[in-house]
């Protein structure tokens, strides 16, 4: 078998078992891109993640790391 063929059935397989996920109606971000994640009273975000990100991508503007999208052909 080539890496072609296993591939495709380990993709099967995945699928299958996504089928069995269970996901709650606020999983993921609502329309106007708001998440429902909340910080816990008294946690702080790390205020050099940005910073950091940036700094460590290969592409970036002032407000935006700039990615490719991939192709699987």
């Amino acid at each position: 078998m080539n890496v072609k063929g296993e591939a495709h059935i380990i993709l099967d397989k995945f699928g299958k078992d996504l089928e069995s996920v269970k996901l709650d109606k606020r999983s993921g971000l609502s329309k106007k891109g708001l998440s429902y994640r909340k910080e816990k009273k008294g946690e702080e975000c790390d205020k050099d993640f940005k910073t950091i990100m940036f700094k460590n991508a290969p592409r970036a503007n002032d407000l935006y790391l700039l990615l490719e999208k991939g192709s699987w052909t």
